[in-house]
């Protein structure tokens, strides 16, 4: 007897191809000239918006909650890795090896202020949960544009609500890293697509086992039906913050990929406020809610989309919010949704047809 595998397990399969026939297109068009430098500088932030989506689906698909404050896990880990490099970029020599920290220093800091929220937040539900969520955003935003990190031959000097000037560092050494609101300038730089793309597969690897494990069953039941689910014993808080602080782990990982990414980071709104949070919502909600594959599609697609569309000036956020209506239509409407199943159902069919004729053929002979 073969045995079958899972839908589960088909899935992540499948999942799992995907993302190695997107690598090997890329590479294909790479290796043969036939990238273009607009898709060549695509390539890194829309892996790290993958990260961003996939990371968020964990929280608001298979936790079910609302969460709008992935932009303020994605600063910490931006601006605490990006901290990290400068302050370590005369130490530690090899650019490999201290990007790797640097992505440990980003996802650990991430997960910590995600457990530290988690642990009061987590109790609120619907609106009231997507609203605090969003005012941390909004306040770990206001912090960093506070604060100022300089280092001289006394050391490291941090400070808040004053500036470089009023802190006393010696002039002939003075090396300013943080700047309140001017950011951080001069981040080593990590543009490899190789590497922003074994990040993706990590992450999805990462959750899609967490998915499919009995903690992720256990969460999965908390969205079902919480009462439910305690009266069977299951630790609703501990799984609940298992999930958030994971998830936030990763938002600060595609923090860190934009950071060193970026010359000149800035915590403005379009990069880690309302509008970031927001725009990764919409990539799950296109996606498809609990859809790790959709996540992924949906990122592809809509980050890329307005800059090939950029030759049609005049037309392309026209033609951007039909395709996002588009997408929604598709990917929420039960009427579609049965359509494309009848069609794959259909195909699954014809499968065992064939099977069968080859066992009675091996039967006559």
């Amino acid at each position: 007897m073969k045995k079958t595998l899972s839908a589960s397990t088909k899935s992540n399969l499948i999942t799992y191809a995907m993302l190695a026939v997107i690598f090997a297109v890329v590479q294909l068009l790479s290796v043969t000239g036939n990238l273009s430098s607009l898709v060549s500088g695509l390539l890194v932030p829309i892996c790290m918006y993958i990260i961003l989506a996939v990371s968020l689906n964990l929280t608001v698909g298979i936790l079910g909650d609302l969460s709008l404050g992935h932009a303020g896990f994605m600063c910490v880990g931006a601006y605490s890795s990006a901290i990290f490099s400068m302050l370590t970029k005369d130490v530690i020599s090899a650019d490999l090896l201290r990007y790797v920290l640097a992505l440990l220093v980003g996802g650990a800091f991430a997960a910590i202020f995600g457990i530290l929220i988690g642990i009061p937040v987590l109790r609120l539900k619907g609106d009231y949960l997507a609203i605090v969520t969003l005012a941390f955003g909004e306040i770990i935003k206001v912090i960093v544009n506070n604060m100022y990190i300089a280092k001289d031959i006394h050391g490291v000097h941090f400070a808040m609500l004053t500036s470089i000037s009023d802190m006393g560092l010696d002039e002939g050494s003075k090396e300013v890293i943080l700047n309140g609101p001017q950011g951080i300038s001069g981040t080593p730089q990590t543009k490899s697509f190789v590497i922003a793309f074994v990040l993706v597969v990590i992450t999805v690897a990462v959750i899609l086992n967490l998915i499919n494990s009995r903690t992720g069953r256990a969460i999965m039941s908390i969205r079902d039906n919480r009462i439910a689910a305690e009266s069977v014993g299951i630790n609703v808080t501990k799984y609940k913050l298992m999930a958030f602080s994971v998830s936030a782990f990763f938002a600060g990982v595609a923090g860190v990929i934009y950071s060193h990414n970026t010359y000149a980071l800035q915590a403005t709104t379009k990069n880690f406020g309302y509008d970031m949070s927001i725009l990764i919502l919409v990539l799950v909600v296109l996606g498809g809610i609990g859809s790790i594959k959709g996540s992924i599609l949906s990122s592809i697609i809509l980050i890329s989309l307005p800059e090939i569309l950029r030759d049609f000036q005049k037309y392309r956020m026209l033609i951007y919010a039909i395709l996002l209506i588009v997408m929604m239509i598709v990917n929420n409407n039960p009427v579609t949704k049965a359509f494309f199943k009848k069609i794959f159902g259909s195909l699954k069919r014809l499968l065992p047809k064939k099977k069968a004729a080859e066992k009675s053929s091996e039967v006559t002979q």
